[in-house]
């Protein structure tokens, strides 16, 4: 799994790409947890298209952080679709 940030004056993205699953998913979140206190009154945008496959640790992250933030999904294939939709879902 891959995480990056980038950060612009108006938005933030948090891309997430390959395989989203455990042990690997601690990497998302210590990303989530420093991009957290950064985020400030920026929209929060989480890339999920280059995504492959995310285990239920992954989607309840996916789903605190849209709790958190209203965070929006970009999302280009039925699964990520799923992914976002159910992270929608559980506020």
């Amino acid at each position: 799994m891959r995480v990056t940030i980038q950060q612009a004056d108006k938005a933030v993205i948090l891309k997430i790409e390959g395989r989203a699953a455990e042990p690997t998913i601690a990497e998302l979140l210590r990303a989530w947890q420093e991009l957290a206190t950064s985020i400030g009154r920026r929209k929060l945008l989480v890339d999920l298209r280059g995504v492959t496959f995310m285990d239920t640790t992954g989607r309840r992250l996916l789903a605190d952080i849209h709790a958190k933030t209203g965070a929006e999904f970009l999302a280009d294939r039925p699964l990520t679709k799923y992914y976002a939709e159910e992270a929608m879902q559980r506020i």
